[in-house]
């Protein structure tokens, strides 16, 4: 894993937090932020260029998170790729659930825009 962090995929379902996170991450955090709608474009996405991160959303209709990251470790390209979710359901049992699943940080929702990059280059850095 690289040093030092600048290229995210974040997915999420709804525009509004899909908007919020590109700007706290992006002009708030100076990352280089992409974002898709759902685990499918996500996939079409990842097929087109890796970034060093991917941002995912728990709930999602059709293909929710854990499903995705499933299917991301299943593929050469993805199969080692840092996951981090970001979850409305912060109880400790969801937590150490998705951290079984392989990822990297849990972050809760609502989230403060002003120190979401902070937190995502906090858990980055502990990773490396």
């Amino acid at each position: 894993m690289p040093d030092t962090l600048h290229h995210i995929l974040h997915v999420e379902d709804d525009p509004a937090i899909r908007r919020i996170v590109a700007l706290a991450l992006g002009r708030v955090g100076g990352f280089e932020v992409r974002s898709a709608e759902s685990g499918a474009e996500a996939l079409h996405m990842l097929s087109q260029a890796l970034p060093q991160l991917l941002l995912l959303d728990v709930m999602m209709p059709d293909m929710d998170g854990p499903m995705l990251l499933s299917q991301l470790r299943a593929r050469d390209d993805t199969a080692t790729l840092p996951v981090m979710f970001m979850t409305a359901k912060g109880s400790d049992d969801e937590r150490a659930h998705l951290r079984q699943l392989g990822a990297v940080a849990v972050l809760e929702k609502p989230f403060d825009p002003m120190t979401l990059a902070a937190v995502v280059r906090q858990h980055w850095e502990a990773q490396t």
